[in-house]
């Protein structure tokens, strides 16, 4: 990982300019970041349905060459770390050699990803959701997280925790839009449901932004302008039998569950470390839920400990036993499809973070849970090759 780019975030529906100028900047700045002539760019990765062409975003780089081109499916961010996978693998497989991979939301342009679904009928999938208000994102996945909570008397108060972190690094980070707005215990258990067990601020929020990372072979990234950050192991997928439909998921075998737990031994076993080697987490919040589910599969603790291990004093840099988010995330940085989450992986590696973890070799950056196939990352340090 070789240089990583952002633009000024914003409010859902407020960016200034087109999200195909915001998504050429990131890239600008993450070439610029790196030490890298953009015309080098050979290849581009993103994921859930990413609206900026790839042949598009050659012709106004001036690229010499598209070599490679890719799309990961997946729904919101679920597929986050599986674009930086495929990036990866298009590098050591010998298809290109410097490959972006980007994200541009401009939802004022193009639709709100909270919002429910603006159709004229109702598609037979979602025949048992709809008509009884089951719509936007927050509905549909408030079931499963109330169906862990109840089997393993998880409290409210582990998610506040969750979200409490999120917030108390975003006040180190001028980046985030939540900067200067700290979240305290009473604010968030007076805060409105959106749907039991989420309140206001267990919900990612909605902007507009641009993110990129470029990615290069190893021996080339030595001789660039950053430190380099490694990427030790990749995994996507899901958990056994899970419907693509919201409704029809609820005769899973697996229900509430965030799908990573295949997925996460996979991880661990290409990236040869295990949970206890993660030195600090980076886990996409679509909803406090998911990091909740997220955190149990990837190994951290017990679902029957997550009362005792989710408390903020563990959450928070540099001295809490697991930092999480410590960007601010999706919460309370940026919501930029969880690409945000990663370029903060990547610069606690460099130790460049606004809430730096001392010594950090390895590094993990969760893609969306509950949204299959979703996709886990490790990143690591020279030291930790």
């Amino acid at each position: 990982m070789a240089g990583v780019g952002e633009t000024t975030y914003y409010r859902h529906s407020q960016a200034p300019e087109p999200e195909f100028v915001m998504c050429l900047k990131a890239i600008l700045a993450a070439c610029s970041d790196a030490g890298i002539d953009p015309r080098d760019i050979d290849g581009f990765a993103s994921f859930s349905n990413d609206r900026n062409d790839p042949m598009a975003l050659a012709t106004a780089l001036g690229i010499h060459e598209l070599r490679f081109s890719n799309m990961q499916w997946g729904g919101g961010g679920g597929g986050v770390a599986g674009a930086l996978a495929n990036a990866s693998a298009a590098i050591v497989g010998g298809l290109a050699d410097c490959v972006v991979v980007h994200r541009a939301l401009a939802q004022g342009q193009f639709g709100r990803f909270g919002r429910g679904a603006q159709v004229p009928a109702v598609p037979a999938e979602y025949a048992l959701a709809l008509p009884y208000g089951q719509m936007s994102p927050a509905q549909f996945f408030a079931p499963k997280v109330m169906r862990f909570m109840h089997e393993h008397n998880v409290g409210q108060e582990a998610l506040r925790a969750i979200a409490m972190a999120s917030y108390h690094h975003a006040q180190a980070n001028p980046r985030a839009i939540m900067y200067g707005r700290p979240l305290t215990e009473g604010k968030y258990d007076e805060s409105r449901w959106i749907a039991e067990p989420f309140h206001l601020y267990d919900c990612c929020m909605e902007n507009d932004g641009a993110a990129a990372l470029v990615l290069v072979s190893a021996d080339r990234a030595r001789d660039l302008r950053q430190t380099p950050t490694f990427v030790l192991g990749a995994a996507m997928g899901s958990s056994y039998r899970v419907p693509s439909s919201p409704t029809a998921e609820y005769a899973s075998p697996d229900y509430a569950s965030s799908h990573f737990k295949p997925v996460a031994k996979r991880l661990y076993a290409m990236a040869r470390v295990g949970p206890q080697d993660v030195d600090v987490v980076q886990c996409y919040e679509n909803f406090t839920g998911g990091v909740l589910m997220s955190l149990v599969e990837h190994g951290f603790f017990e679902p029957d400990e997550a009362m005792d291990f989710l408390k903020l004093e563990n959450l928070i840099a540099p001295t809490g036993s697991l930092p999480l988010n410590t960007s601010g995330g999706n919460l309370a940085e940026c919501y930029m499809h969880g690409l945000g989450l990663q370029i903060e992986a990547v610069r606690q590696i460099r130790g460049q973070s606004t809430s730096q973890v001392r010594d950090v070799n390895v590094s993990l950056a969760v893609g969306g849970p509950m949204s299959p196939p979703v996709s886990t990352i490790l990143y690591g340090s020279e030291a930790a090759l």
